[in-house]
């Protein structure tokens, strides 16, 4: 393959992952380290780097959109960025320790369990009444958010932010170690644990993802694991995907139909590097 058809073919795939990453608030990396490693055999460390600067460009693409929408809950964003930058220097700092089926490995691992939560929540989010909590009364993390897929105003109420808390340490580490953003661990832990709506923690993982990347993407930098021959299609193919996405597709999509879409994406990524680990 000529440079030019890599960066070409690099630039589609981008795209799309912008694209699928605004959606699902999950940064692109999780589509792109993929595409990379088995499709294209790019070394993991500079995938991982690639990733990390895909994962700024999706949250710099998407996130201004999600907040004007007022989708994105800046409050609760800015509380569990506390755990999720630390947690991103922990990780960054880790993967200098772990060889490339190691870190095939644990992100094969970190995907699976993410749909296994999300398969076990496969229904509307209103359904069960969220219980009460006083820290996120005292912080006034509740909110509401206009849903054009229903024609109305969805207010929701959110309870256990310090296991949130807990919960955005740990998806800050995975971050700064695999190079993806965590929104896969972030979306699941903010529709679980604190029991926001999948579009609320969507975008509001959008926003965040790209402040957990920034704080670990200065140690792949120092590395030399950030390839600008990769990491300038991806750059661009990303934030078009993501402006795609939040622009023009966020608000109008089912929220059933975009949890289905979540668990596949992760059940297909998980099976496939966790395959690629077990037999390198």
């Amino acid at each position: 393959m000529t440079p030019f058809l890599f960066m070409l073919v690099v630039l589609c795939f981008s795209v799309g992952a912008g694209l699928l990453g605004s959606l699902l608030g999950i940064g692109g990396g999780l589509i792109l380290i993929p595409v990379l490693t088995l499709l294209l055999k790019v070394d993991i460390r500079y995938a991982v780097g690639a990733s990390i600067v895909s994962v700024i460009a999706t949250s710099s693409g998407a996130a201004a959109a999600y907040v004007r929408d007022r989708m994105a809950n800046m409050r609760v964003a800015m509380f569990l960025e506390l755990a999720t930058t630390a947690g991103a220097l922990t990780g960054a700092y880790m993967s200098g320790f772990l060889g490339g089926r190691g870190v095939y490995l644990v992100f094969g691992a970190v995907m699976g369990y993410s749909a296994l939560a999300m398969l076990r929540k496969m229904r509307e989010e209103t359904v069960a009444p969220v219980p009460a909590d006083a820290l996120a009364d005292t912080l006034a993390l509740h909110g509401s958010y206009w849903d054009e897929a229903t024609g109305s105003e969805i207010p929701y109420r959110v309870t256990r932010p310090l296991l949130g808390l807990v919960l955005m340490y740990v998806a800050g580490t995975v971050s700064g170690l695999l190079g993806i953003g965590s929104g896969a661990l972030k979306v699941p832990a903010m529709d679980l644990a604190m029991r926001l709506p999948l579009k609320v923690s969507t975008a509001t993982s959008n926003f965040m993802i790209g402040v957990t990347a920034a704080a670990s993407a200065g140690v792949y930098f120092a590395r030399g694991q950030i390839d600008p021959f990769i990491a300038g299609p991806v750059c661009v193919g990303v934030t078009l995907g993501a402006w795609l996405g939040s622009r023009h597709l966020m608000a109008k999509v089912n929220s059933t139909w975009l949890r289905g879409l979540f668990v596949l994406v992760l059940l297909w990524v998980a099976y496939e590097m966790l395959h690629k680990g077990w037999a390198s």
